[in-house]
C-alpha cells in the first residue's frame, strides 16, 4: 500500500462519506474517483484509505447492481443495436457488434466466477436495452 501523501487533510471517514454523497448523486466509480481528485485533493483513494472505492460501497451496501465496465459495454451495444436497425448493410458496424458482446460475455463469465454476478447470469440484447434505458 503506498503512504498517504501529506497534502491530503481528509481523513478515512471523510473520504468514505464523501463518496456515498457521491454515488447518491448518481456518479459512477470511475466519475467519483475523478472528482476526488480534481475538486478534492485526493489523487488516490486506495492509498488514503487502504480501500478501493467499490470497497467502501460494498461495504456500506452501496454496489451498483452490474460493474461499471460491463455496464459501459452493454450501453455500447444497446447503442450500435440501434445503428443497425437504421443502417441493416452496415457490415463493419455488425462486426464491432459480435466482438462487443463477445467482450461482454467473457466478462459476465469472469464475474459470476468471482462472485461479483449472480450464478447463471446471462447477456440478453432484450434485457440488456431495457437495463440501459
Amino acid at each position: 500500500m503506498a503512504n498517504k501523501p501529506d497534502w491530503v487533510e481528509y481523513s478515512t471517514e471523510e473520504i468514505e462519506e464523501l463518496i456515498l454523497k457521491l454515488t447518491k448523486e448518481g456518479n459512477s466509480t470511475s466519475k467519483i474517483g475523478i472528482i476526488l481528485r480534481d475538486q478534492h485533493g485526493i489523487p488516490n483513494v486506495k492509498a488514503v484509505t487502504g480501500k478501493k472505492i467499490t470497497q467502501i460501497l460494498a461495504d456500506h451496501d452501496q454496489n451498483p447492481e452490474y460493474p461499471e465496465d460491463l455496464m459501459n459495454l452493454i450501453r455500447r451495444a444497446v447503442n450500435i443495436r440501434d445503428h443497425l436497425k437504421e443502417n441493416p448493410k452496415d457490415l463493419h458496424t455488425k462486426r464491432g457488434l459480435q466482438i462487443i458482446e463477445s467482450q461482454i460475455r467473457r466478462l459476465g463469465r469472469y464475474y459470476v466466477r468471482e462472485g461479483v454476478m449472480p450464478e447463471g447470469w446471462r447477456y440478453d440484447a432484450q434485457k440488456a436495452a431495457l437495463l440501459v434505458k
